[in-house]
């Protein structure tokens, strides 16, 4: 025999999301499909999703320039915070280059018998810049992570961070600068004046490339946290990649120009920068040691290293809109990675 089964017993056996559907065809177009894709969500499991912010690379360069102030007090603050209760305070920014120098001029002067006359200049040209950029971009790289605290609860354009500390590193340069000047004074190695334009241009160039990698780093470290401890063993392999610790022209200009393999040398987008730094503050394109010549540096005009400054620099440019746009990507889901 039949029986009758009343509508509403029949309605509650529905299952929830079929009933949840019916609900929402009751309502606008709108809400319905917005209610039909978290029901199909639902079924699917929970899933990461990051949500993309719809502020451009331009509106956050804009943003950037208005938080300069914010800058400005983020890079005072980190300066004071490093040298809090600290007897000798900002000197210790002096006093490391120094002693890493020394190390370096102990090593390769005295012990491996490096004899490039006042060695130490040359040394120290490389370290000034190289300083600069692996203090910012290592610094930057875990700077977001950090500073959890601020940027899960504080609305501000979280760049700022990795931009503050390249700002910190370009205050630590202007210290080891004075060092700089010290020992040219003592040396009496006067720099080519002519070449400060090209030393400038690369000091450019070297601060745009390091703000691009710390922005493009500090967005990936969130997310992947071993990226911070990748990026030390990277900057010391592209330390020695660089022509720092050895002269350029006599150790590789010579040795890969007769093979025409120099090109490759100078990828390292660091090569170019630091060559403008010697060629400007050590100024010897070649010496004499013990009556036979030893080129230093690339015997070419103002315009060769200007140009190779330039490309750099481009590059520079380009790497940081790109890193503006990845982090813009990244930052949607910071609160819930921190």
């Amino acid at each position: 025999m039949a029986l009758d089964v009343p509508a509403s017993s029949s309605n509650a056996e529905r299952r929830p999301e079929e009933a949840h559907e019916d609900r929402a065809a009751d309502r606008s177009p709108m809400a319905a499909r917005a209610a039909g894709e978290s029901s199909r969500a639902a079924r699917r499991g929970s899933t990461t999703r990051i949500v993309t912010p719809t502020i451009s690379v331009r509106q956050r360069l804009r943003e950037i320039w208005m938080s300069r102030e914010l800058l400005v007090y983020l890079v005072r603050t980190e300066i004071k915070v490093k040298y809090k209760n600290s007897v000798l305070g900002i000197v210790w920014s002096m006093v490391n280059p120094a002693m890493t120098l020394a190390i370096y001029f102990f090593v390769f002067q005295i012990i491996l018998g490096n004899h490039i006359p006042d060695f130490v200049i040359f040394l120290f040209a490389g370290l000034l810049l190289w300083n600069l950029f692996s203090l910012g971009v290592l610094t930057g790289t875990g700077v977001v992570v950090n500073n959890a605290g601020i940027v899960k609860k504080v609305s501000f354009p979280r760049e700022i961070l990795s931009l503050a500390a390249v700002g910190s590193a370009c205050v630590f340069f202007v210290f080891q600068s004075i060092v700089m000047v010290i020992f040219l004074v003592v040396l009496h190695h006067g720099p080519d004046w002519a070449y400060l334009p090209v030393l400038l241009l690369a000091l450019v160039a070297g601060i745009v490339l390091a703000s691009a990698l710390a922005v493009l780093l500090s967005a990936v470290n969130v997310y992947l946290r071993d990226t911070q401890h990748l990026i030390e063993i990277v900057l010391t392999a592209w330390f020695w990649a660089c022509p720092i610790v050895y002269a350029y022209q006599y150790n590789i200009g010579d040795k890969l120009g007769k093979k025409g393999l120099t090109w490759i040398y100078f990828l390292n987008p660091m090569v170019p920068l630091i060559l403008s730094f010697q060629r400007c503050l050590y100024a010897w394109v070649g010496v004499t040691i013990e009556g036979n010549p030893y080129p230093v540096l690339p015997a070419y005009g103002m315009w060769w290293y200007a140009g190779l400054d330039l490309g750099v620099l481009a590059l520079g440019v380009v790497l940081f809109l790109v890193a503006l746009a990845v982090f813009g990507r990244l930052e949607g889901n910071f609160a819930e990675e921190l």
